[in-house]
């Protein structure tokens, strides 16, 4: 049985273009492996607390300072747990301010856990999150996969960049951009994005 994780992080919900990709991405996959169960993350109703001091305090060995924070522990821990037992990782990731939107960034930042996700050798850092498929929703307001904005681009190269960092590297982009150029850029974009979803194999 495959086991999805599908992780949502736009905060714009029913007009999210990333939030309708990756929901056309897990219908695909649900389609091409029958009986496949889905766990649902949505970073925006459901968001876990930005990394802080208290945090760091708890890492190091220090106490629980309240019941909020001890909630919030068990949420990233949750968070990895849920990475370990996927086999396919479906995430949506919108660009802001030509990065990720700050909700999923505190994702990555509890799940990039020394010791559980990665680990420090002889030859550097090592990824123990492995033996997964990812896919990324991507959307995008301007065009960043070429031309003068590309250097401002720190949005697929960032996610990717983490993701291989824990070990996974076998990342398929499916991506929508130029959506705030025009209407017809819009649906163009959308219509290209949805088709290769839908061309997915197994």
């Amino acid at each position: 049985m495959t086991n999805i994780l599908h992780i949502d992080s736009s905060i714009l919900g029913g007009y999210s273009v990333s939030r309708s990709l990756t929901a056309d991405i897990v219908a695909r996959q649900v389609e091409l492996h029958p009986g496949a169960t889905v766990v649902y993350r949505d970073l925006v109703s459901d968001a876990g607390l930005h990394l802080s001091d208290a945090h760091m305090a708890v890492f190091q060995g220090g106490a629980v300072g309240s019941p909020a924070l001890g909630q919030d522990l068990a949420v990233g821990a949750a968070y990895i747990d849920e990475l370990f037992a996927a086999d396919m990782i479906i995430i949506g990731v919108p660009m802001y301010n030509f990065s990720v939107p700050t909700q999923l960034k505190a994702w990555v930042d509890r799940v990039c856990v020394a010791g559980r996700t990665f680990k420090y050798g002889a030859n550097g850092a090592e990824g123990l999150v492995t033996g997964k498929k990812v896919f990324l929703a991507s959307t995008r307001g301007g065009i960043y996969s070429q031309g003068p904005a590309a250097a401002l681009e720190h949005q697929e190269t960032y996610i990717r960049g983490v993701l291989a960092f824990i070990g996974l590297t076998d990342v398929t982009i499916v991506r929508a951009e130029g959506l705030n150029i025009s209407a017809d850029a819009k649906a163009t974009a959308v219509a290209q994005a949805k088709a290769e979803i839908a061309a997915l194999a197994a």
